[in-house]
């Protein structure tokens, strides 16, 4: 399941202290260039989803709508979270190709 290969590189990036979480940081991360990629929650509120779209289609970063907030938290060893910046390139690209 390419989804489970996802959450996979998530908690990779994150063990690897490589993702960033949390609406400012997430936002920090954006914001100074270091974040590859940002993972939103499929139950975000819809306000956080249109800021972070709105962000990082400035920015030229893919956003990508993976899971609940219980889930992303879960994979990378938080409680609940609605936005994560992976900022290691390299696992930023193969889990926007596991997707």
């Amino acid at each position: 399941m390419e989804k489970a290969k996802a959450y996979g590189y998530l908690g990779l990036a994150a063990r690897a202290r490589r993702a960033v979480s949390g609406e400012f940081q997430t936002e920090a991360a954006i914001k100074n260039g270091s974040a590859k990629v940002v993972i939103l929650a499929e139950d975000a509120s819809e306000n956080t989803k249109k800021h972070f779209r709105d962000m990082c289609t400035f920015r030229n970063i893919p956003v990508v709508f993976l899971g609940t907030r219980e889930e992303l938290g879960h994979n990378i060893g938080r409680e609940f979270r609605s936005s994560v910046a992976v900022t290691d390139p390299g696992l930023a690209e193969a889990m926007i190709k596991a997707l």
